[in-house]
Order: structure tokens, then C-alpha cells, then sequence
């Protein structure tokens, strides 16, 4: 199969599997989903959703965020880990949101970077889900599976990003990157592999991983 018939087998693939994809991340609107993106970094977003109830219930905006101390908020978040550094990003973002954007979250990639604990994948990750600009989140599972699939050389996730902008149509970068995930997670995880439920890396695989199966 040629690079854009894989592609091709790939997309149609996934929107057969995956019509309608949700936001796996609970939220209310943007300032609350750039804040539990954050809590996401190296936590399962099940524990998020299950966390994140308790923190908005006390503040979800970020005139309520900054009322609360940080060792407030890390007692919250604790369960997710990394609590003393996330704690101190979520209390200084909204600080930063308050001083310099009027409460708002900007949609504006740049501006989203420039945020206490707010990385590119956290940045496009908002841009895509709250504001619905096209933008293409690589997470790991996206990165494994990009490279399973012979569509990207695995050497690091901006490699994946601009792989997967290239191959992928623009107006479908924000679905596509949930399909995957969903994807990932149900069928071509990291551990307990089954390729034989895996048709798109029968289908697509490059021969080493194959060989691995």
C-alpha cells in the first residue's frame, strides 16, 4: 500500500469505529478544560474527571482560583499527582489570565504557551476542543501508533506532530486525534497487545512491529 492509501484505510478505519468522538476530559467551558488538561499531565483523565468535580465546586473560574490558596488547591489535586507544581501553575495561570486577558482563555497558541504549566500539547489541545481551531495534540498514544503504523519515525512528538499535519486533511485534525486515542486505548494500547484485534496495524504496520506481535 502506497503512504496515502494507508492513510486513507486509516481514516475511513476510524470513522467507522469512532462516529462521534466526546471530550474525554469533563468541562464546562474553556478555563475549565485548559485546567484539567493540566491535571492530565502524567494522570489518567478517569482520575481527572473524578478529581476535578471537587476543585470546580470551589472554583471554576479564575476569579474564584485565585481566592484559593495553593496548598488549597494541591490538597485537591493531590490524588493526581505532581500536585506542588501543578498547584502553583493553576493559582499563577489565573493570575495571569485575570492581569493580562480580562478572566478569558485566549485562543491564541502563543499566548496559551506562555502559561504557568501550559505546554504545546496542553495549548493545542484547548485550541482544538474549546475553540475548535485545527490543531493535532500528540499524546502517547498517538506518537506509539503514528509510529506502528509506518507514518511517522518515532523520534520525538513534535517529528509526529508535523508527520501527522502533513498527512492528515487540516479539517479533520480535531476529530482524527480523538479517533486515534480512543483508538489506542481500545485496541493498540502499550501493554497486552492483541494484534489480532488490531486491524489497522495488520493492515498498515510497518514489518517490525509485526514481526513483535
Amino acid at each position: 500500500m502506497s503512504k496515502q492509501e494507508r492513510v486513507d484505510f486509516l481514516i475511513g478505519t476510524l470513522e467507522k469505529l469512532y462516529p462521534e468522538v466526546p471530550v474525554p476530559l469533563d468541562h464546562e467551558n474553556a478555563y475549565t478544560l485548559l485546567i484539567a488538561v493540566l491535571l492530565s499531565a502524567q494522570c489518567t483523565d478517569k482520575k481527572v474527571n473524578q478529581i476535578t468535580p471537587a476543585l470546580f465546586r470551589r472554583a471554576k473560574t479564575p476569579q474564584a482560583m485565585v481566592k484559593l490558596e495553593v496548598e488549597e488547591i494541591k490538597e485537591i489535586i493531590r490524588p493526581c499527582g505532581l500536585s506542588p507544581a501543578k498547584s502553583k501553575a493553576i493559582h499563577g495561570l489565573s493570575e495571569i489570565l485575570l492581569a493580562e486577558h480580562g478572566g478569558e482563555v485566549p485562543a491564541d497558541m502563543a499566548a496559551l504557551e506562555r502559561l504557568p504549566g501550559v505546554g504545546h500539547k496542553t495549548a493545542s489541545v484547548v485550541m482544538s476542543q474549546a475553540f475548535g481551531i485545527p490543531a493535532f495534540p500528540v499524546d502517547t498514544h498517538i506518537h506509539r501508533l503514528m509510529y506502528r503504523w509506518n507514518l511517522s519515525n518515532g523520534k520525538n512528538v513534535t517529528q509526529t506532530e508535523k508527520d501527522a499535519k502533513r498527512l492528515f486533511p487540516e479539517h479533520l485534525w480535531n476529530k482524527l486525534h480523538l479517533q486515534i486515542i480512543f483508538y489506542g486505548r481500545e485496541y493498540c494500547p502499550a501493554r497486552g497487545w492483541d494484534i489480532q484485534k488490531d486491524v489497522i496495524t495488520k493492515k498498515i504496520g510497518r514489518k517490525s512491529v509485526l514481526k513483535e506481535a
